[in-house]
C-alpha cells in the first residue's frame, strides 16, 4: 500500500521531456520544507492504494511516460516497487526527487531528476551528494534558483562534483522570485553547458492550479 495525493494527466513542465504528455502520480509526504514549496498539500493529504489500484490507473490514460513525484516519493520505500512494476510494463518511467534521500535502490530503467536544494530553499543541508555517484548520463539534476547567492552557490557545486560530466543540469527559477531573463542573462554570460527552463504548467494554468 502507498498513500497517493493524486493521479493526473497533464503535460510534462519541466526537463527534457517538457511538452509531452504525461501521468503524473504524486505521493503524499515529504521530509523536507522548502521556502518556496508549491505542493504543501502533498505533505499529509492523500489516500493508501495498492500498486495494482495505481498502475491499473495510469493504464487509463493509454499515456506511456509516467512521473513519480510528491512530495518525497522516496519516504514511502513500497515507491521503489512501483516503480519497478510500471517498468515492468512497458512504461518510461520518472522519478521527481528531492536528493536528500538514497536512491541506489531505484531501478536502473528509471529517469531520474534530482532537485537539489539551494540556500535560498531553507535546506541546502539536507542535501545528499553521495547520490551523485548513482546517476546516470541519462538522469538530470535540477537546480532550482532564487537569487545570486543561489546561482553562485550553484556554479560552486557543478564545479566540485564535475556535475556536467555526470548527467544534463537544469536551471529553474523560484516562481516570483527572480525574473527567468536575469537567469538567462547569467547563464550566458558565463558560457554555462545547462538547460534553462521554465515550469510551462506555470504559464499554461494559474500557478495555484492543482492537477496539472
Amino acid at each position: 500500500m502507498i498513500k497517493v495525493n493524486e493521479i493526473f494527466y497533464s503535460i510534462q513542465g519541466e526537463g527534457s521531456n517538457s511538452g509531452l504528455p504525461c501521468v503524473f502520480v504524486r505521493l503524499t509526504y515529504c521530509n523536507l520544507r522548502c521556502t518556496y514549496c508549491d505542493t504543501g498539500y502533498a505533505f499529509y493529504e492523500g489516500r493508501e492504494m495498492p500498486l495494482e489500484d495505481i498502475i491499473s490507473e495510469v493504464k487509463k490514460y493509454k499515456c506511456r511516460l509516467v512521473e513519480i513525484t510528491g512530495g518525497e516519493p522516496l519516504v514511502q520505500s513500497e515507491s521503489l516497487e512501483l516503480m519497478k512494476r510500471l517498468c515492468d510494463d512497458g512504461f518510461d518511467v520518472m522519478l521527481e526527487t528531492g536528493g536528500s534521500l538514497p536512491v541506489k535502490d531505484v531501478d536502473e530503467r528509471v529517469k531520474i531528476i534530482m532537485d537539489f536544494k539551494c540556500p535560498s530553499s531553507g535546506m541546502e543541508k539536507k542535501n545528499l551528494y553521495e547520490n551523485i555517484e548513482h546517476l546516470k548520463k541519462t538522469d538530470e539534476i535540477k537546480f532550482v534558483i532564487g537569487n545570486r547567492e543561489d546561482y553562485e552557490w550553484t556554479k560552486q557545486k557543478m564545479e566540485e562534483y564535475n556535475l556536467p560530466d555526470k548527467c544534463e543540469i537544469l536551471f529553474s527559477v523560484v516562481f516570483g522570485e527572480l525574473e527567468p531573463v536575469e537567469l538567462v542573462n547569467w547563464i550566458l554570460e558565463d558560457k554555462l553547458d545547462v538547460r534553462f527552463q521554465l515550469q510551462l504548467h506555470k504559464y499554461i494554468w494559474h500557478p495555484e492550479t492543482k492537477g496539472v
